[in-house]
């Protein structure tokens, strides 16, 4: 089986860091739906804490599994156009090509990406082509064995015939936990994460990160899952600069869940510092 790709190395931890935490939001909404014919309708929207403003975006995905091409395409309330083209094993066994454009009719500006994935035993490697800013081009590739994962990453501006990032990793992976060392951003920002699935029930992980070109402490996070029965879990995070985050989800019945989330900072408790949000999911 092929390695995880480059950015997902600590994704496990990073997951259980940062997913449904639903305190990030004062309000979400997602709605998905199916059709007859196999199209994929999704339709967002979320509303922020600082101005109420509420971004949304409706999304039509086909796929055809025959041919192995999915197309994807996006209306945003930014007024932005996205549409995205999926060729997974047709070109070759173990690579995926897509293709992804983006018009904002108001401005005329247009973007446009290439990226290749390729898969084989022991080995994940991407690359990723701005076709119209730069053009720039960011590569990367991971080599795993037994658990044990490497991976680099390199960014290379066209134009200007130079490097504009890299950035190393190491891992190791097992179903019951990971570990994983980062060194992004020009090798100035080092993280170590852990992540363990105590049980069926218990999953609690942990991440450190430090900045070598700030002058600020070396950051501190740690997080842990509890699930509650097959329809409810709840989660729990807090970092070294005393803001805990608290969530619920709830399946209320077959295609619709709630959640439930909190944010307090422990060193201003009597102050206006603390959030709370609530998401919905529809699912037909």
């Amino acid at each position: 089986m092929a390695p995880v790709p480059f950015p997902d190395i600590a994704k496990p931890a990073n997951d259980l860091l940062g997913k449904d935490f639903y305190h990030t939001a004062s309000a979400n909404l997602e709605v998905k739906s199916k059709a007859p014919n196999g199209v994929q309708f999704t339709v967002k929207g979320k509303s922020d804490h600082k101005q109420g403003a509420i971004a949304g975006s409706i999304e039509a995905k086909y796929t055809d599994k025959p041919t192995g091409l999915t197309l994807t395409q996006a209306w945003t309330t930014f007024n932005a156009l996205d549409t995205k083209i999926e060729l997974d094993n047709t070109l070759a066994n173990g690579l995926k090509a897509e293709i992804l454009t983006q018009f904002l009719p108001a401005s005329k500006s247009k973007g446009a990406k290439l990226n290749l994935h390729f898969k084989q035993p022991l080995f994940h490697a991407r690359a990723l082509f701005d076709l119209l800013k730069g053009p720039s081009f960011n590569g990367d590739a991971v080599v795993g064995h037994d658990g044990f994962l490497a991976g680099a990453e390199v960014g290379y501006d066209v134009n200007d015939g130079r490097i504009t990032r890299y950035s190393v990793a190491v891992g190791y992976s097992i179903p019951e936990y990971t570990a994983a060392i980062t060194a992004t951003n020009n090798l100035s920002v080092f993280s170590a994460s852990y992540y363990h699935r105590v049980n069926t029930l218990v999953e609690a992980g942990a991440k450190a990160s430090w900045d070598a070109q700030s002058s600020s402490q070396p950051s501190l996070e740690i997080a842990t899952k509890y699930k509650l029965d097959s329809a409810a879990f709840v989660k729990a995070k807090i970092n070294n600069q005393g803001i805990a985050a608290l969530a619920y989800n709830q399946l209320l019945r077959p295609g619709v869940t709630l959640g439930l989330g909190a944010s307090i900072d422990t060193h201003r408790l009597n102050e206006s510092a603390h959030k709370v949000g609530l998401s919905f999911t529809l699912e037909g």
